[in-house]
């Protein structure tokens, strides 16, 4: 028979109410609960479901006025019912807690892996999201030990590039103010070397200065319009002298050339510190060839030598501050920053600088935006 609707909107209204005091007890305790495991909560969340589902059939049954036998058959069902739902929440619970150990004890592990059990779909997704901040952070451990690894060679080469000029002026000034010498001709070679001693201790001082305003990102540049091969050709012109002086050929030429949007000065310094390191790195009669062309929308200009190339394991720390490599640490080589210095003035025109072995030598690449 069926009930009046009347009763079955007073029996709806009476088992969402059992349902509600339930649900707010389990609330409640879940919030005390809140810093526990999971699988904890999944119990009371758990008990919550069943006493909510009994709570309504024992008001159903009241309501409905069975008699004994059926509300003892009803209630017997649920009871039975109870043990199964618990023991799923209980499971579910131990299955959470197991995968959340396992990728506690790889995060704990020294070097992270995704765990090769299943996991659920959050804690998974967790996982990914772990492994990615782990290698970003063993990225950034490398590039700082890296920065380390070049400010401690800088402090060094530079302590023994400053001590070997410094004593020289030392023992100069010593014998002119002893008068050790009196000779007009060893006086003036006196005066001529200490002269030459203090510009090359004023270039490297220079070279630190701008290598630290690029490192602070502190570089500004004044761009305005200049040609390609204007660039090409008064860096050509700035080193000739020491090319002549060393006996190597210099040669440059444009192709094909753009005006270009940069700063004049510290650009063409970046492009005079790869062919000075050029020179000083090819034998007498060897050739350096400086070219410029557009290709692919980009000025290109190339600085080719005759060094006999780099080793290969050092091809990705020649940009390095204070990196020379072992051939080159010879007295008067060069603090080692001119092309950690022309790597900082391209990189700040948005443009790249690589280096590769070709023919004979080495071959520099400087690629800018062309306007």
């Amino acid at each position: 028979m069926m009930l009046p609707f009347e009763d079955l909107l007073w029996v709806a209204f009476y088992a969402v109410l059992a349902a509600l005091v339930v649900a707010c007890g389990a609330l409640l305790l879940l919030h005390l609960l809140r810093g526990r495991s999971v699988a904890a909560q999944l119990i009371v969340l758990g008990a919550a479901t069943v006493l909510a589902t009994v709570s309504g059939i024992v008001v159903i049954s009241l309501m409905m006025v069975l008699n004994d036998h059926d509300r003892a058959v009803v209630l017997a069902v649920v009871t039975a019912a109870a043990p199964v739902a618990m023991a799923v929440s209980v499971l579910l619970g131990r299955r959470l807690v197991a995968a959340n150990r396992t990728l506690v004890d790889a995060v704990r592990s020294d070097r992270f892996e995704v765990p090769s059990v299943r996991l659920p779909a959050e804690l998974a997704e967790l996982s990914r999201e772990l492994e990615a901040a782990y290698e970003r952070l063993a990225e950034s451990h490398r590039r700082e030990q890296a920065l380390e690894a070049s400010r401690r060679e800088l402090v060094a080469w530079v302590s023994h590039d400053l001590r070997t000029p410094l004593a020289g002026l030392r023992a100069m000034a010593e014998a002119l103010e002893d008068e050790v010498v009196d000779d007009p001709e060893t006086v003036h070679r006196y005066h001529g070397r200490i002269r030459t001693e203090v510009e090359r201790l004023a270039e490297m001082v220079d070279d630190l200065f701008e290598l630290s305003r690029i490192h602070a990102g502190a570089l500004r540049l004044s761009r305005s319009r200049v040609g390609l091969a204007d660039l090409v050709a008064e860096a050509v012109a700035g080193t000739e002298p020491l090319a002549r002086a060393k006996g190597v050929r210099l040669h440059g030429g444009v192709s094909a050339g753009l005006p270009l949007q940069v700063d004049a000065a510290e650009l063409g310094r970046a492009l005079r510190n790869l062919v000075v390191n050029a020179i000083r790195h090819t034998p007498s009669d060897g050739a350096i060839e400086v070219t410029g062309e557009v290709r692919d929308g980009e000025a290109l200009v190339t600085v080719a030598d005759a060094c006999g190339g780099i080793p290969e394991a050092d091809l990705p720390r020649v940009f390095d501050v204070a990196f020379r490599g072992e051939a080159a640490r010879t007295p008067g080589g060069g603090a080692g920053l001119g092309l950690a210095i022309a790597r900082g003035i391209v990189e700040a025109h948005a443009g790249h600088i690589g280096v590769t072995n070709a023919g004979p030598g080495c071959r520099f690449i400087v690629r800018l935006p062309v306007v």
